[in-house]
């Protein structure tokens, strides 16, 4: 019943930012109020699983929404690369990422449950998981730069080679109709590279929740909370993205701390509270030390 519940509460949210949105453009202010509201509506939620399931189920959802989120925040910034990659209008934004969502949801389940049932049936994953995310983590941690090469992207080479397109955007149009034949506009293809981001992002995030709880329930959740919310994220922070240049990091500490603990799992289990203050301390810290500190632009201004 609580799938049932949560699945139409999550299907009447998705069409409310679709019919609260419909201007082509987010002000940041009006992205602050539906992110402070997405946030606030994953908090009651914790609240509602703290006395529906317990304080250790709710616990479980806090540390890892926040994780999810903490981590969303390096996947908008790969968003931020692929609309200036493409030169993607700004009041066609809203759109895509409206897409981008509806599309990481379907994909998110697919990769929770697979990720639940590979780990219920075969636990040596399990230590494949942890491997996978101290490698992962200790790569985002020695990482300089965001890096993103759509022109060697399979995906968008085979669009290119094979399906025909218009040389310009065509308002809010993912395909249009011409010379009787469809063709896919550039927001088509910035739409797939987005989801091309999702996935890959998903590889890295499942695996982290897995670290914190098996129970499917609370994995979903926390991470469609975490999703809802990205769209009006982005437009809060994106200019602000630009200047968390510590954020990597965070995420790369965070990624291999929850590797770590799946490792040592069989012998100690770190509490989830431990797990929960460390994320929190993590994006905390680099937050500050990304404003303090800003990145030194002088040696760019020489030149």
């Amino acid at each position: 019943m609580s799938w049932v519940l949560f699945n139409v509460f999550i299907i009447s949210m998705i069409l409310l930012d679709l019919f609260a949105h419909k201007k082509p453009k987010m002000g940041i202010k009006q992205a602050l109020i539906w992110s402070s509201f997405w946030i606030g509506l994953a908090f009651a939620f914790n609240i509602l699983i703290y006395f529906t399931h317990g304080p250790q189920a709710a616990l479980e959802f806090l540390t890892g929404y926040l994780i999810e989120e903490s981590l969303s925040l390096d996947n908008l910034f790969i968003f931020l690369l692929i609309f200036e990659h493409f030169k993607t209008p700004e009041e066609q934004l809203h759109r895509v990422l409206f897409w981008g969502v509806l599309g990481a949801i379907v994909m998110r389940a697919i990769f929770i449950f697979g990720g639940i049932a590979l780990v219920s049936h075969f636990h040596w994953i399990f230590y494949i998981f942890g491997v996978f995310l101290v490698v992962m983590g200790v790569q985002m941690f020695f990482q300089k730069e965001k890096n993103i090469s759509l022109e060697n992207n399979r995906l968008l080479q085979f669009l290119k080679n094979f399906l025909p397109m218009t040389s310009d955007y065509r308002k809010d149009r993912f395909f249009v109709f011409e010379a009787n034949r469809w063709h896919a506009t550039p927001l088509f293809v910035v739409l797939l590279a987005v989801e091309t981001a999702d996935i890959v992002f998903a590889i890295d995030s499942i695996p982290a929740i897995l670290a914190i709880t098996l129970d499917p329930f609370i994995v979903y959740t926390s991470n469609i909370f975490a999703i809802l919310g990205l769209r009006s994220l982005f437009f809060a922070l994106s200019a602000f993205l630009k200047l968390l240049h510590y954020l990597h990091y965070a995420l790369g500490s965070i990624l291999a701390f929850v590797g770590m603990k799946m490792l040592i799992a069989p012998w100690f289990k770190v509490p989830i509270a431990i797990t929960l203050a460390f994320v929190v301390c993590s994006i905390t810290v680099t937050a500050l030390l990304s404003v303090y500190f800003p990145k030194d632009n002088d040696d760019n201004d020489k030149k």
